[in-house]
């Protein structure tokens, strides 16, 4: 059985990346008044960040069912299974989109996947699916590796900007106000599928030592994990960070991603965040 994988675009796993994995890559959009761009292909993720700096901010949008079922069909050519791996579905209908298409293709087998979760650590599961799938691995097989991941990944973001939760919705402008004046930097985690805050902290410097203690709590076992640094358009910042973990922790592999277009949206530039799971 050849299986395929599929991710989202809210991964965010680089072209390069996906292509030798062979991971097919589905686009969300954002909307900028009447103009519509999918992310990764219209329009980059420092594009938007420029965008984002003179216009009102833009909404996102999901892909259309049709869109799902137009690339199932084509992998149907040369595959026999598809394990379609997306970002949350407590916080996008993008899953329920590829669990709706799933039902009207013939001709291969889908499984679609709710990481529970987005960016660069939904990445990790198309990447260990990927890797799997080219070991010829069955696509059940893969699916419960998958649920394996989920027992460890984990996720932690700091917003940088209340203002992005303010202006969409969020956030009450209060809070943010507030929030501001005190330059409160709130962790933000997953919780049953929906983004909820983890904890409040006074300084970005702070806030960032926090996510390390976490990591710490899980990698500091000696154990062998795989960790992303996100940021949202502070690329150097985050190669410092790498530079400063790696020499802490031999044992964790770390990549750099970022926060694109329909994630940036909803956290604005500046914030910043990291995730793993054990290898």
């Amino acid at each position: 059985m050849k299986t395929a994988v599929v991710t989202d675009s809210t991964a965010y796993i680089p072209k390069e990346l996906r292509e030798k994995h062979k991971i097919s890559m589905i686009p969300l959009s954002v909307i900028f008044g009447t103009e519509t761009y999918r992310e990764e292909i219209d329009i980059t993720a420092e594009e938007f960040y420029e965008e984002v700096k003179t216009r009102d901010l833009p909404t996102t949008s999901q892909p259309p069912i049709g869109h799902f079922v137009e690339l199932f069909e084509e992998l149907a050519k040369e595959y026999d299974a598809v394990i379609s791996i997306h970002l949350s579905s407590g916080i996008s209908g993008t899953y329920q989109g590829a669990v709706t298409a799933a039902g009207m293709v013939e001709g291969i087998k889908v499984f679609p996947f709710d990481t529970e979760i987005s960016c660069m650590v939904q990445g990790f599961y198309a990447l260990e699916a990927a890797e799997l799938s080219a070991k010829g691995h069955t696509a059940e097989e893969i699916v419960a590796r998958l649920f394996e991941v989920k027992e460890s990944a984990r996720a932690y973001f700091m917003v940088d900007d209340l203002s992005h939760l303010q202006r969409g919705g969020r956030l009450s402008s209060a809070q943010a106000f507030i929030g501001s004046l005190l330059q409160v930097k709130p962790l933000l985690h997953f919780v049953d599928k929906k983004i909820e805050p983890f904890e409040k902290v006074r300084t970005r410097k702070r806030a960032l030592n926090r996510v390390v203690d976490l990591l710490g709590e899980d990698a500091g076992s000696g154990e062998e994990y795989r960790a992303v640094i996100i940021h949202a358009n502070r690329e150097d910042e985050a190669k410092q960070w790498r530079s400063e973990l790696q020499a802490k922790y031999p044992n964790v592999e770390f990549m750099i991603s970022y926060f694109g277009p329909v994630i940036g949206t909803h956290l604005g530039e500046g914030s910043m965040g990291m995730g793993w799971y054990k290898k």
